[in-house]
């Protein structure tokens, strides 16, 4: 059994090890951070995944963005425990966060990494979506939460500004979960 739970500040140094651990040292350094910095993450869809004993063995983060001036999420980063990876974990967070974008009344995500790994969450190389330098444009992948989202939807990535950020705050369930923590069942690999 593991418990799925929206990320809070108390978690951060924690979260912020697993990314560690997970990721090259000056992960950091990498052209999305700079979306990041100075911009609060959308905090319901922010979750961490801990196993029976209490341990931290996989976390997701959002932030907002804006492409063409149109308002998106940068998923990112995701990671798990390396003790933990091949079961599903990733899966998981994926699949759990992006329903709760869906329901917030977001309509695209992108982020950047490796097409075959994230096809199977639906998706796909974007054209004319412009990350920041040196970011390898094969990398810019999209998805679409509702139909037709990123149709003519291009330029560059940008940080969100303070006020699209303050209303991003005011968004119904944007500023705590109510939904607190939940236990879910481990991914089931014979689906």
């Amino acid at each position: 059994m593991y418990e799925l739970c929206p990320e809070t500040p108390a978690d951060t140094p924690e979260v912020e090890a697993l990314m560690d651990l997970c990721f090259a040292p000056g992960r950091t350094a990498l052209s999305s951070y700079r979306l990041r910095d100075g911009v609060a993450p959308v905090g319901p869809l922010c979750l961490m995944l801990r196993d029976e004993f209490g341990v931290l063995v996989g976390a997701i983060r959002f932030w907002p963005v804006r492409v063409g001036g149109q308002p998106a999420l940068l998923l990112g980063p995701i990671a798990v425990h390396p003790t933990a990876q091949g079961e599903g974990l990733g899966g998981l967070l994926m699949r759990e966060s992006l329903t709760r974008a869906t329901e917030m009344g977001w309509s695209r995500v992108m982020l950047v990494g490796d097409l075959p790994y994230y096809r199977r969450f639906g998706f796909w190389k974007l054209e004319g979506v412009e990350m920041p330098p040196p970011t390898n444009p094969d990398r810019v992948l999209g998805l679409e939460l509702v139909p037709d989202a990123w149709a003519q939807v291009t330029g560059p990535v940008e940080r969100e500004s303070g006020d699209i950020a303050a209303n991003l705050r005011e968004m119904p369930g944007n500023t705590q979960d109510t939904r607190g923590c939940t236990e879910i069942e481990p991914p089931d690999h014979s689906a």
